[in-house]
């Protein structure tokens, strides 16, 4: 269970994505059924450049990340490996250790400088993918993604799809519950997952078409029922392919696959909090059997249902 993270800061920090650590881990809401998170802030020297010109004041040294769960590292500059040694130690001894680590944009390239990287697939912004494989050619760069999960080591493309990288692994150690009730807070939608690409046209909030919007909603309250792309399109009053194009514009994924995430997503949640058998389970979800269920349920989670109701379920 996730309880302590760490946030690694270097010189050149990224103000935004350092906040997206801030915003997920840093803030209580517990009043939202968000269990407290111990939240601690290192560094190797007292303060540290950001990138716009400012100064932040570090409230820890490099010692109060030595025993943390999860140890993230903000963007921060990209350099050819002239990042603070202490700092690059920090993160070889949270490896040694199995500390889960979780980059947000350019801070793969200061887990690439520490040498934890070596075989893992990860991802990084578009802009800085092939820098990334260049410098660090024992590294499969996945360009595409929003973020890879790779075990131990999960890292996001740009900016916002550090939400979704930070959300994802709150959802595996705490469930779905607690990180839509952070997503809610933050205003941004929970469920988008890292194999949707990179060139999203507004990438948050999720669309910025009030028809396509209004039949994400529906959609998403009424997941039983049968939908296909010509369904959908005459409730957004466009045709298929027009809704199709806006829809891969929009979400940067298909109507199929995001459609099947939204009821993996709600299936997850059916199987936390209720004791529904899995064929209840896949109707209320539009699966419609639980042998379909277990098939993309297992795809996407990557274990069986019953399963995840075994670790997850609230007792």
């Amino acid at each position: 269970m996730l309880h302590t993270v760490g946030a690694l800061l270097v010189d050149g920090l990224a103000m935004f994505e350092f906040g997206v650590v801030c915003e997920v881990f840093g803030i209580e809401r517990m009043d939202d059924g968000v269990p407290p998170f111990d939240f601690r802030i290192g560094a190797a020297t007292p303060s540290v450049s950001a990138a716009v010109g400012v100064q932040v004041q570090v409230t820890h040294d490099l010692a109060a990340l030595a025993n943390v769960d999860l140890l993230t590292v903000p963007a921060t500059t990209i350099r050819t490996g002239d990042y603070d040694e202490r700092a690059l130690d920090t993160i070889r001894a949270a490896y040694a250790r199995g500390t889960r680590l979780l980059s947000v944009c350019s801070g793969v390239f200061v887990l690439a400088a520490a040498g934890v990287l070596d075989g893992h697939t990860v991802t990084t912004h578009w802009r800085h993918a092939d820098l990334l494989a260049e410098l660090y050619p024992e590294l499969h760069v996945d360009p595409d993604v929003l973020f890879v999960d790779d075990g131990q080591v999960v890292t996001s493309a740009g900016t916002a799809a550090g939400i979704d990288a930070c959300l994802h692994v709150v959802r595996q150690e705490h469930g779905a519950a607690v990180a839509n009730a952070i997503a809610r807070r933050m205003v941004v939608p929970p469920q988008r997952d890292g194999g949707q690409r990179q060139y999203i046209v507004t990438p948050v909030p999720e669309c910025d078409d009030d028809a396509l919007r209004d039949v994400l909603a529906w959609t998403t309250e009424n997941l039983a029922e049968p939908h296909t792309v010509s369904s959908l399109a005459r409730r957004a009053l466009t045709s298929p392919r027009t809704f199709a194009r806006r829809f891969v514009e929009q979400t940067g994924t298909t109507p199929a696959r995001w459609l099947t995430a939204q009821r993996v997503q709600h299936a997850r949640a059916l199987l936390e909090e209720t004791d529904r058998d899995l064929e209840s389970i896949a109707t209320l979800c539009g699966f419609g059997s639980a042998a379909l269920l277990r098939h993309h349920f297992r795809a996407a989670v990557g274990v069986p249902p019953a399963d995840y109701r075994t670790t997850f379920a609230r007792r």
